[in-house]
Order: structure tokens, then C-alpha cells, then sequence
């Protein structure tokens, strides 16, 4: 994207929160007033109490006469100045620091929000094929950016360009001579920020991405501890992380180096300026066209002047890198959605379960076809059991029914509709799934359950929770419904977290059930308890599941068997279409 452009979006997405950038640009106008005062008590020392001057223009209508004729009076007064006009910059900046920050918090919070909902509504195919760890360092790292780039970045160069201009105003009133000196080091500027730019932001592109990669070892490696330690392979595992981590690290000093270049050049620019600006002045002095006390408020103002100026340089180098995160930030928000909803879809209350596949084929890649001309229907309240070798296509067979994906080729439909004219949440809200894996939240075991149902009361939960074959465990444990589960639910067992799973299922009373090896990973005592609760939980339902078990496969009516993505047997209750 180009700077124009993101700027653009930049400025669209900080719209609602204009009224606080107003606020921020009155405080800086307030800042360039006072810091055209600052230098005057000291010219008014120099020339009035120290020399015969007389006090400047604007400040002799508001003294009395004795007053302007005192040096001691004006030494007094000129002295109060300078604490008055210090006082009033240090309340500008302490109220300018916390509206600045308010502001720059206010808006990296709705920033990530946008990309939060974002990532939630891609596929599990982007996901799948970019990993987590790239997504959330462009939340918590990239989208920060944002606050760099208006509040401390455009901000202050805006209130630096409007002191730039009265500094000049100024400077060029008392010497305009001085002025156009002073402003030839502007060109030199321009030319090494225009130079330097897009170095910066190549550079700082290498730095975001090597830096998510290491991030990515480091979730990697955690969400896999169990593994690592077992297989003795922590220092294995540092090392990569150590290799990622060394190149990002070579990437930043690089960065700093280009940065610290370019800093060093604008130092040297500024100071030849001020250098020539001083020569000249010192013979202006000598030949009388300035006082003494002038000579060093121009100095004092050249001073503020080369301020804004390396200010407006500098964050013009900066900005690369900036830039580099929301331009990264705003790719993601910009990455389309694989199953996209229909503009008019339809809505659904509660589906009667009746399932057709009409020549559904799926390929993650173009490379790799996952299913070919699935066709069968299954009939409100049937149990499919869906069997077959690891590999078959079984776990993206039932994923296609939630939309987590969208086939490549043929229909799927619900009740005579293709999923695809529903609307996306009120379809995936006519499926309970049951995982091999269960996944719980590191909440109470009460929150969990009423995942589905967060509105649920205490008793409907108590009796998802018995129908489930869990109330029981579940009191004995020493905070009820409100013990924690830890990450991940690891603070329970795997038949406990099996049981909770399935009593979320029960309290969220869908007409459609998918269950995934549900007893793949529990002992004979527990798989019996966990049938039990899962016959109760389908019955009225149209259900399907994944199994290897023949106790499962036995409260089953019905059958379809893959091989190699291949639809190889349907039992007669299934009526198999011809492809």
C-alpha cells in the first residue's frame, strides 16, 4: 500500500475519536505560543536592565511609567515572567501527556478489536496455513503502530509545523536576512528523508516478520510442552528459539544503524545552520543593525526553529516503520473471508436435521483433492457413524456441515437449503460439537458449560451437567461449578473434560450433533459412562460420529465408510445419490 493510502485509512478509522485530536491540536497551538516567550525575560534582562533599551512594544502599554524606568523593577519582572511562562508550559505538556496518551490508548483498543473480530471471522484455512502466532503479533505489536503514527507521530509534527511558521514569522521580523539563512538547511533535509525513507521501511518489514517467526517457536513450543518435555528436547527447542530470535535481534541493530545514520546527518545539517546563522549574526551586531539582546533571541528561536524542523525530518524516517505495522495490520483486516455470507441469506430458527451431500468434493489446496463426490442424505433424527482410516477425510467431512470450510465442488444441504443461502451464525448455532480434544476455557467449569447458552441459569447448567453423568464429580470438587479449570482444562482429567464438553452439548439443545472420537482417550469405565451420557444426548437429534469404537459405532443406525477421501459403503438407511 502506499503512505497516501494508508494514511487515508488511518484517518477513517480515528474519525469517531476527531473532537480529542481537536483538543490535542489547541494544546500544541498553546505550546508554540508559550515557546515564543520563552526567550524574551531573557532579551528584556539584556537589553532594558542590563543595557538602555527600551522594554519591547507589546510590554510597555502594560507597566507603569515607574515601573518601565526601574532596571531593578524590570529585572523583578522580568524574572516573574519567566516563572509564569514556565508554569504555563509545564501545565501544557502534563495536560497535553495525558490527553495524548488517552487518546493513543482509545484508539489501539478499537484498532485491535477490528482485528479480533477479524480473525475470528477468517477460515480455519488461513489460519491453517499462516498459524496463530503471525495473527496475534499484528494484534498486540502491529496495531500499535497506530498510536505512533497519529498521536505521537503526526501530532506532534503538525504542532511542530505550525511553530515552525510562527518561528519564522518571528525570526524573519527581527532578521529577515537570518531567516533565509536559517531556512537553506531545509532542502539538505528534505533531500536525506526522501533518501532514507525506503531503506527504513524495507528494513523494518524484515524486523516485523522475523520477529513473528520467533514469536511463533515460542507458542509452538508451549502449546506442545507435554512433548518437548518428554522428549527432552527443552534446550533443542531454545536453540531454535534462540536462532529466530539472534536474527530479528541482527535485524533491529541493523534498523537502529540506518536510523542512528540518519539522526547523525540531520544533527550535522541543524548545527551547520546554526553555525552560519551565529557567524553572520555576531557581524550584524558589530555593524548595528541587531542588539546584543536580539542576537540571542534569534538564537533562542533558531534553536526552536531547527527543533521542529529535525522533528518533521525525523519522523519522517520513523514514520517507515510505523507505517510498516498498520500497513501489516490493515493486510490482515483486508485478507477476505472463504465462506463469506450471502448478501440476502437466508435466517434459521431451529433446522428440522435433514442432511443431503450432493457431490461434495474439498481441497485444501489445489494440489491435494481431501474428498471426491461425497453423496448421500441423512433424514431428521438419524445417527450417521462415520468410519474409516486415519486420513480418510472424516474430521473435514463434518466440518464442511458447520461451514468451517466451503466445498470446492457440489452442494451440502440442510432441510432442502444449501448451507451456503443461510446466515452464517445462525447456522453454526443448529450444531453442538463434542471433540476429541475437548476444548475448555481457563474459566469455572459453570462458564464452560454454558459456553453455548452464556444467559444460562445456575439449574439449567446443574442439569446439562447430570445429563452428562458430571454433577456428581463436579460437587465434590472444593469450589463446585466455580473451580477453575487452569489452561486448556488441564486442572481436570480427560474424562472429566469429556463429560464437561458433553454437558455443554446438552445445554445448548441443538438440533444437530457432530461428535469427533469422543472416547478415543479414556479407560472402558469411563467410555461406558460417556455412552451412556452421549445415547441420551442423541436421541432426537440427527447426529454424527467419528469413531473407531465398536461400542460406539452400536448406538449408531446408520453408516458411511471412507477410504482415501472416497465414499465406499452407506448402510440402506443412508440413500446414496449417483454422482
Amino acid at each position: 500500500m502506499s503512505d497516501l493510502v494508508l494514511y487515508r485509512r488511518l484517518l477513517r478509522q480515528a474519525r469517531p475519536h476527531w473532537i480529542l485530536f481537536v483538543g490535542l491540536l489547541v494544546l500544541g497551538l498553546l505550546g508554540s505560543l508559550i515557546a515564543l516567550l520563552n526567550p524574551v525575560p531573557l532579551k528584556i534582562v539584556v537589553d532594558s536592565v542590563l543595557g538602555t533599551r527600551p522594554l519591547p512594544a507589546f510590554l510597555a502599554p502594560l507597566l507603569p511609567e515607574a515601573v518601565a524606568r526601574s532596571p531593578a523593577a524590570i529585572l523583578f519582572g522580568a524574572i516573574g515572567m519567566l516563572l509564569v511562562v514556565s508554569a504555563l508550559g509545564q501545565l501544557q505538556g502534563l495536560g497535553g501527556t495525558l490527553l495524548r496518551t488517552y487518546l493513543g490508548e482509545r484508539l489501539v483498543l478499537d484498532f485491535r478489536a477490528r482485528l479480533v473480530n477479524q480473525v475470528q471471522r477468517l477460515s480455519l484455512s488461513y489460519h491453517d496455513s499462516r498459524g496463530t502466532a503471525d495473527s496475534i503479533y499484528r494484534i498486540q505489536q502491529d496495531a500499535q503502530a497506530i498510536q505512533s503514527l497519529l498521536v505521537d507521530g503526526a501530532m506532534p509534527a503538525l504542532s511542530a509545523a505550525i511553530t515552525l511558521s510562527t518561528m519564522i514569522a518571528v525570526t524573519a521580523r527581527l532578521d529577515g536576512h537570518l531567516a533565509l539563512v536559517a531556512l537553506c538547511i531545509c532542502p539538505p533535509l528534505a533531500f536525506l528523508s526522501r533518501a532514507y525513507r525506503p531503506r527504513v521501511r524495507k528494513q523494518a518489514r524484515q524486523v516485523k516478520k522475523l520477529e513473528s517467526s520467533a514469536l511463533a517457536v515460542v507458542q509452538e513450543t508451549l502449546g506442545a510442552l507435554r512433548v518437548v518435555k518428554a522428549f527432552g528436547q527443552e534446550a533443542r527447542e531454545n536453540e531454535r528459539f534462540m536462532h529466530r530470535a539472534s536474527e530479528g535481534m541482527t535485524a533491529r541493530l541493523r534498523l537502529a544503524l540506518l536510523q542512528g545514520r540518519y539522526g547523525a546527518l540531520l544533527g550535522l545539517t541543524t548545527a551547520l545552520g546554526t553555525a552560519v546563522v551565529l557567524l553572520i549574526g555576531v557581524g550584524h551586531v558589530r555593524s548595528g543593525v541587531l542588539s546584543l539582546g536580539q542576537l540571542l533571541m534569534v538564537m533562542g528561536y533558531l534553536g526552536q526553529l531547527y527543533q521542529p524542523l529535525k522533528t518533521i525530518s525525523q519522523k519522517a524516517g520513523s514514520f517507515q516503520t510505523y507505517l510498516t505495522g498498520v500497513e501489516r495490520a490493515f493486510a490482515l483486516l483486508d485478507e477476505p473471508c472463504d465462506v463469506p455470507e450471502r448478501p440476502h441469506a437466508r435466517p434459521i430458527e431451529r433446522a428440522r436435521g435433514a442432511v443431503a451431500f450432493r457431490d461434495v468434493s474439498f481441497a485444501y489446496d489445489a494440489a491435494h483433492t481431501v474428498l471426491h463426490d461425497i453423496s448421500f442424505e441423512a433424514p431428521p433424527g438419524a445417527r450417521v457413524a462415520i468410519a474409516g482410516a486415519t486420513g480418510a477425510g472424516k474430521t473435514t467431512l463434518v466440518s464442511l456441515l458447520t461451514r468451517f470450510y466451503d466445498p470446492t465442488a457440489g452442494a451440502i444441504l440442510l432441510d432442502g437449503v444449501d448451507l451456503r443461502d443461510y446466515r452464517l451464525a445462525e447456522l453454526r448455532d443448529q450444531f453442538a460439537i463434542v471433540l476429541q480434544e475437548p476444548v475448555l476455557f481457563s474459566t469455572s467449569i459453570a462458564e464452560n458449560i454454558a459456553y453455548g447458552r452464556p444467559g444460562a441459569s445456575e439449574q439449567e447448567i446443574a442439569e446439562a451437567a447430570r445429563a452428562a453423568g458430571a454433577h456428581d464429580f463436579i460437587t465434590r470438587l472444593p469450589h463446585g461449578y466455580a473451580t477453575p479449570v487452569g489452561e486448556r482444562g488441564m486442572q481436570l482429567s480427560g474424562g472429566e473434560r469429556q463429560r464437561v464438553a458433553l454437558a455443554r452439548a446438552f445445554l445448548k439443545n441443538a438440533p444437530l450433533l457432530i461428535l469427533d472420537e469422543p472416547t478415543s482417550s479414556v479407560d472402558v469405565k469411563t467410555e461406558a459412562a460417556i455412552l451412556e451420557a452421549m445415547d441420551r444426548l442423541m436421541r432426537g437429534r440427527t447426529a454424527f460420529l467419528i469413531t473407531h469404537r465398536a461400542t460406539a459405532l452400536s448406538t449408531c443406525d446408520a453408516r458411511l465408510r471412507l477410504e482415501r477421501g472416497r465414499l465406499v459403503e452407506a448402510t440402506p438407511s443412508l440413500v446414496a445419490q449417483e454422482a
